[in-house]
């Protein structure tokens, strides 16, 4: 790889939590401190993947062609988290055109994905609120929610981040 004066380059987080400038041969790096939540003496020691237990619950509701999702991310430890990315793919297709969530962006036809922020162990859940149109008015859809991405941490207990929910079009919520 070559680097040139004044690139920046993303050190993953389980080498370290931060960003380092290089300058170019003869001069000095300077490193920006680790995100604004998680401390670095908090992080897994240098070399060792962090473990973290990542659960999403919450719920989800259909009404005509509107399906609304309350989500909670949390994290069970034993390592914190920088961020971690919640995918929700729908059975039905998203109408084309809308407003997500600042954190959110489409990953496909059917397919949101949003990030949660800092995930301190124990700490508040992260909370998530979408309202989303869907492209027609479907009797119901399933909905999936996962973990795509965690910052590298390795997850033993993946059940209670990976559910599956079937919404009918009641207006009914339905928890997860």
């Amino acid at each position: 790889m070559r680097v040139t004066r004044g690139a920046v380059l993303k050190v993953p987080v389980v080498t370290a939590l931060m960003t380092v400038v290089v300058l170019g041969p003869g001069l000095s790096a300077v490193a920006e401190p680790a995100p604004r939540g998680i401390a670095p003496e908090e992080s897994a020691p240098r070399g060792v993947a962090p473990e973290a237990d990542v659960s999403h619950h919450g719920r989800v509701s259909l009404a005509e062609e509107r399906i609304g999702i309350q989500l909670r991310t949390g994290n069970r430890g034993p390592s914190p988290l920088v961020d971690a990315t919640v995918r929700l793919r729908f059975s039905a297709p998203l109408a084309t055109w809308q407003r997500l969530p600042e954190g959110c962006m489409r990953g496909g036809t059917s397919t949101v994905l949003c990030e949660t922020g800092p995930l301190r162990v124990a700490g508040d859940a992260r909370r998530t609120a979408l309202g989303l149109r869907l492209a027609g008015r479907p009797a119901e859809v399933v909905v999936r929610v996962d973990t795509v991405w965690n910052g590298g941490a390795s997850d033993r207990n993946r059940r209670n981040d990976t559910h599956e929910v079937l919404a009918l079009s009641t207006g009914d919520a339905y928890v997860f």
